[in-house]
């Protein structure tokens, strides 16, 4: 399996993970004219973040996508892990443990993170099993947001 940074190649894959991830995850059908703008424009310009994929033998079993948050505080990024997506017959194989440790990997050939973070939906159950046995706490923060 190679992890990689996502290309445009990439694009119509990893539009596909991100309508089943969030129809998997909160029901919802996103936009796909406004996903393939908003994936696209990621792919376009790296300093906004990037995907990786995690691929075996041109297959792509896995994504996820990096923003970076400036810390006034700590004079680093945190590293936002977001739109993580495992193909479910690819599912509990390493695959986004690999992807989490190139993140790492990437964060560290540039000066450091300040932290990796991310988001999970509260009945997540599996999912934040699998950041806490990768050494991710629970954050101190609740998130606000207004629409």
């Amino acid at each position: 399996m190679q992890i990689r940074k996502g290309q445009q190649t990439d694009l119509s894959a990893l539009v596909q993970f991100n309508q089943a991830m969030a129809q998997e995850t909160e029901g919802l059908s996103l936009d796909e004219q406004t996903l393939t703008h908003g994936v696209s424009t990621l792919l376009k310009q790296p300093e906004k973040g990037f995907y990786l994929v995690a691929e075996h033998e041109g297959e792509i079993l896995g994504s996820l996508m990096v923003t970076y948050e400036w810390s006034d505080w700590r004079a680093k990024d945190y590293y936002w892990i977001q739109s993580v997506y495992i193909r479910p017959q690819s599912r509990r194989q390493g695959i986004y443990g690999k992807l989490y440790q190139a993140v790492k990997d990437i964060a560290a050939q540039n000066g450091g993170a300040a932290s990796f973070r991310l988001y999970v939906e509260q009945e997540n159950v599996k999912a934040q099993q699998t950041y806490q046995t990768l050494g991710m706490d629970k954050s101190y923060y609740l998130m606000y947001e207004e629409k």
